[in-house]
């Protein structure tokens, strides 16, 4: 039950990250980046500082200037940046597939940063997830779309953020993490902002969807860190891969977007090796946990 409820909970946030970058990119047509940037970091920041409030703990504490956390923080900041770019200026559906190698750079940092243990295996399947990457972005050919190389840095600062929070200092909380997030989200739009468009006064039907951005956002975000809580990581982190699901469905009904054949195979093909390496680095767990050799 608990694993069922982890997946339903990761299901749920894929979902609501899906429709935030639907209500983001449908409102990059008149408002300007930074703005929008802004103006959801300040409403995600506001939902999480009040929850880190109600549960007795510190907003501000030296912890934010940790090196490790400094590292994530910066990381986020970029990412926010990247992605948000990459979803206004390409087909959304083409960069929800190119962000769903992110397991794939996360066990790759791991391995490079962390030392953790990765063999063959798990490195063909890193090559074949990136090939994957390739069939998407395209470089130096006719459907190639410059970019969509904001997807690709998106995918490397996210991977670093991930990768860095193993390292965060056990008492530092998700919620202080997930709210130190949203801050770099404001800083992320201010340091857009010179580069863009002049903020403008959003029209009512805007606000309406700054405000469902913000909630699917911020709701997405406490459903993912709840299903990482519950039930085992091995049942419940594929279901990530359902993000591009929901992607190709908003990307098709509400842009009228229409894949090609080099996304969905590329698209699959980052799938399938993530599936793989998720499988893998699970059967190398079991293995450590019963002290036998092993088995990357």
């Amino acid at each position: 039950m608990e694993n069922l409820r982890g997946i339903g909970l990761m299901i749920a946030a894929m979902a609501g990250f899906s429709l935030e970058d639907m209500f983001v990119k449908s409102l990059s047509s008149n408002l300007p980046v930074g703005q929008v940037l802004f103006l959801l970091g300040c409403g995600g920041l506001l939902a999480f500082g009040i929850k880190v409030y109600r549960e007795g703990q510190r907003l501000l504490t030296r912890d934010i200037w940790h090196p490790v956390a400094m590292i994530r923080n910066l990381s986020e900041m970029a990412s926010a940046i990247c992605f948000i770019l990459a979803i206004v200026l390409t087909p959304l559906s083409s960069a929800s597939a190119i962000l769903q190698a992110t397991p794939l750079m996360v066990t790759l940092g791991a391995a490079v940063f962390l030392g953790e243990p990765v063999g063959w295996r798990r490195w063909s399947a890193i090559a074949i997830g990136f090939c994957g990457v390739l069939m998407v972005v395209r470089p130096g050919l006719a459907g190639f779309n410059p970019a969509s190389l904001f997807a690709v840095a998106a995918v490397v600062f996210i991977a670093a953020r991930d990768v860095s929070t193993r390292a965060i200092p056990a008492h530092i909380t998700s919620m202080q993490l997930s709210a130190w997030a949203y801050g770099t989200t404001i800083l992320s739009g201010l340091l857009v902002m010179p580069f863009g468009r002049p903020p403008v006064i959003p029209s009512p039907i805007e606000i309406s969807m700054l405000f469902g951005a913000l909630t699917m956002g911020v709701l997405g975000y406490y459903a993912l860190i709840q299903s990482t809580r519950l039930g085992d990581m091995s049942a419940i982190a594929p279901f990530r891969y359902s993000r591009l699901i929901f992607a190709l469905i908003i990307g098709m009904l509400v842009f009228s977007e229409r894949p090609d054949f080099w996304t969905l195979t590329g698209s699959a093909l980052i799938i399938a090796s993530g599936l793989y390496t998720f499988a893998r680095e699970e059967r190398a767990r079991q293995r450590r946990l019963s002290s036998g050799p092993p088995d990357l």
